[in-house]
């Protein structure tokens, strides 16, 4: 197993702070207990700007920190915060993070850089935070129509989740330029070592 690097801790560690920070971000919605926020803008930039392992870390950190009573999501924090209306979104972060990381550390920049980027980033930075956070939030507010859920927690969250998608991949696009991922992960660029496939 490849060892941790000072230079990813360092980073994960400021996209924890970055993710903090575009929490106060937000627009809550009148008829829904789900907040737009750039929250997940900040999972997608940290899964892919620093890969699994440091990326999933970097969400960790905030949701421990939330644990512990921390105001690190839009000045809220504490257990309750965690197990209320939005628990079941903030949960997936860090699977979302590993994932989008797992696709950019092995995606080889070309002229389809920035699309791959986007389609990973919508797919699996976005909609696979779906099915959990919709269904917890169901749950948690004893919402009994499938519709009412979807209306409520995915619906009006698509478009904005499209373009932060959008926005994720000319961000990285650009940064894989001067700093490709390979720095991060502490290997050198065009390196693809087997042994970082299981690790996070």
């Amino acid at each position: 197993m490849k060892k941790w690097t000072t230079r990813g801790l360092i980073f994960s560690a400021l996209f924890a702070g970055i993710m903090i920070a575009m929490s106060y971000l937000k627009f809550i919605l009148p008829f829904s207990a789900v907040p737009i926020t750039l929250q997940t803008l900040a999972v997608m930039l940290a899964g892919s700007i620093l890969g699994a392992r440091y990326g999933t870390l970097a969400v960790l950190i905030v949701i421990g920190l939330a644990a512990v009573g921390f105001p690190v999501l839009g000045g809220r924090g504490g257990i309750a915060v965690l197990v209320g209306p939005t628990g079941g979104y903030i949960f997936s972060w860090p699977f979302t993070a590993l994932l989008v990381g797992l696709f950019a550390q092995r995606m080889k920049q070309n002229k389809y850089t920035f699309v791959k980027l986007l389609l990973v980033n919508f797919i699996f930075g976005a909609l696979f935070a779906y099915p959990g956070g919709v269904g917890w939030l169901a749950y948690n507010t004893g919402m009994e129509s499938l519709s009412k859920a979807l209306t409520a927690g995915m619906w009006p969250f698509l478009p904005g989740d499209f373009v932060k998608a959008v926005l994720c991949a000319a961000v990285v696009s650009a940064v894989w330029k001067v700093y490709p991922i390979e720095r991060i992960l502490g290997r050198d660029s065009g390196v693809w070592l087997d042994e970082e496939k299981a690790t996070v």
